[in-house]
């Protein structure tokens, strides 16, 4: 058997045609003009073409290249042999270059290319299929991936944040990349390829099955981080290249330390329960878990309330805002004997900032993060992941679900207790399995988290209030198995509380509550958060 001759890798080539076709813009005339300064002739198509020649750069239509104009509305540019045998053709095979010089085609020694933003535009609820067709890439996959495959020869630049750094290389070496960059970056347009695809293969899947066979993830790592939950474990935060912007990932972080594994897991779980009110509201949390929550009618009065949840608890904590953080705010949250670790909120007025940034010390290191305007829950499709050894457990986000209560005891609850249930029930569903969060007059007095048994939960809120629970109301994330729970409360001074209800023992709970006079609803729904 003979085998073909060893595909050569050359240490360093001159660029000297360069053919560029971008979707995103950014940085675009500046490294045109790099290349320029380079002697490198361009090619381009469209659009990119335009912007370049609006800058006054020499640029060729690729439809001098290869002498067929660009048709169907533009979807057939560069899908010719003129454009891919001059990428993917061997600089070290005499029979490749004799092939290229009968047909007379140039050598390509660079692409340029982003692709159609796919994943931005299905992330957009209102969407439309013929939207979503029209923004799948075909010629420009076709040539990144050409030119990364020919990566012995040619360069691809796939992400305009890779453009300074090959102008620099191109400067200081009279116009030649390096095989090591070269390599670099055919192995980062592949991962963009691929994250590229698996867009559109999720895209595709969900439309016909929320819970597809197969499961197309796209994730690009965002920063890494110092470390994990643990000093001895690696880290790093990959976002979904489609999320929406008031989420951890779109987050900016404005001032602080560098953001831990942990801080980022509890923004995340503050977040997700602030944006749950309406009304001005504030979040405490503390290892995952909310320990203070309020609303009131103004952003002060709804931090102090949710940081007199659990003062103690709340040292060290994470906050949550779903207001801009003003002045008066700040000037609460810097009182003497507190200690936050990150807050975020959908801006800073120009004064908070200030007042948070400055003396005494942990306010030089106290994470601010910016979030804009936060949009409603149910938005978009959206699915749950957690990794299991050997495989992956996926599901719907717990996003509200309508219901209707049913009060199930003789006293049906009074309208102030119905408000403080609401309340009390949707930050239950942010709490661990086995959750119990006792609220009275719009904040939260004392949570019981994450207890094998419920009852333990119930007495761990019930001494978290103190003399606080009193008239308060209580939430449970799931049944109650036994009456237990409903004594130990009305034992307290608990006057209502809600449940899914769902028990074998549902009459036994329903008895106990009219023995005490409390009232009882169900809400059918269970909100387990493991």
């Amino acid at each position: 058997m003979v085998f073909a001759k060893p595909f050569e890798l050359f240490a360093s080539r001159k660029i000297t045609r360069a053919l560029l076709s971008v979707a995103d813009k950014t940085g675009l005339v500046d490294f045109a003009r790099a290349l320029v300064a380079q002697g490198v002739e361009l090619v381009s198509t469209g659009g990119t073409r335009e912007a370049i020649a609006a800058a006054g750069l020499p640029v060729k239509d690729v439809s001098d290249l290869t002498k067929f104009p660009e048709m169907l509305d533009g979807r057939v540019k560069t899908l010719h042999p003129f454009v891919h045998a001059g990428l993917l053709a061997r600089r070290d095979d005499p029979a490749h270059l004799r092939t290229l010089a009968e047909h007379e085609i140039g050598l390509i020694d660079l692409v340029v290319c982003n692709l159609y933003p796919f994943a931005k535009t299905v992330a957009r609820p209102e969407v439309t299929v013929h939207e979503a067709i029209e923004n799948i890439d075909i010629g420009g996959p076709t040539m990144v991936r050409a030119a990364a495959k020919n990566y012995a020869a040619v360069g691809i630049a796939s992400d305009p944040a890779q453009y300074a750094g090959l102008a620099k290389e191109l400067a200081e070496s009279a116009g030649h990349l390096s095989l090591a960059t070269r390599e670099r970056l055919a192995a980062e347009a592949f991962a963009r390829i691929a994250e590229y695809d698996a867009a559109i293969a999720g895209y595709f899947a969900q439309k016909s099955d929320a819970l597809p066979a197969t499961l197309s993830l796209n994730f690009q790592r965002k920063q890494s981080l110092r470390y994990g939950e643990n000093p001895h474990q690696q880290a790093a935060f990959y976002v979904d290249a489609s999320y929406r912007p008031d989420c951890m990932a779109g987050a900016e972080v404005l001032h602080g330390k560098e953001l831990s594994y942990n801080n980022i897991l509890d923004l995340d779980s503050a977040l997700n329960l602030v944006r749950e009110f309406d009304q001005p509201a504030a979040v405490v949390v503390k290892h995952n878990n909310p320990c203070g929550a309020a609303t009131a009618s103004n952003l002060v009065d709804a931090f102090q309330r949710a940081f007199d949840g659990d003062p103690v608890s709340a040292f060290g904590g994470i906050l949550a805002f779903n207001r801009i953080l003003d002045e008066a705010t700040a000037l609460r949250l810097a009182e003497p004997n507190r200690f936050v670790e990150c807050i975020i909120a959908p801006d800073f007025e120009p004064a908070a900032f200030e007042i948070l940034t400055t003396k005494p010390t942990w306010r030089k290191n106290v994470r601010l993060l910016r979030i804009g305007q936060l949009m409603p829950n149910p938005i978009g499709a959206s699915l749950d992941y957690r990794r299991v050894e050997g495989g992956l457990l996926v599901q719907d986000r717990d996003r509200p679900t309508p219901s209707e209560w049913k009060p199930v005891t003789k006293r049906p609850a009074t309208e102030a207790e119905l408000t403080d249930l609401q309340f009390a029930w949707k930050v239950c569903k942010h709490v661990k399995s086995n959750a119990i969060v006792l609220a009275k007059d719009g904040m939260i007095i004392g949570v019981g988290a994450g207890q094998m048994s419920r009852v333990d939960s119930v007495q761990i809120a019930i001494r978290k209030a103190g003399d606080r629970v009193r008239e308060a109301v209580l939430a449970s994330d799931a049944f109650f198995p036994f009456r237990d729970n409903v004594d130990a409360a009305a034992a307290a001074g608990v006057t209502a509380i809600v449940q899914p209800g769902g028990s074998q023992r549902d009459a036994d709970s329903i008895a106990a509550c009219d023995e005490h006079g409390l009232a009882m609803l169900f809400t059918g729904i269970r909100h387990f958060r493991h």
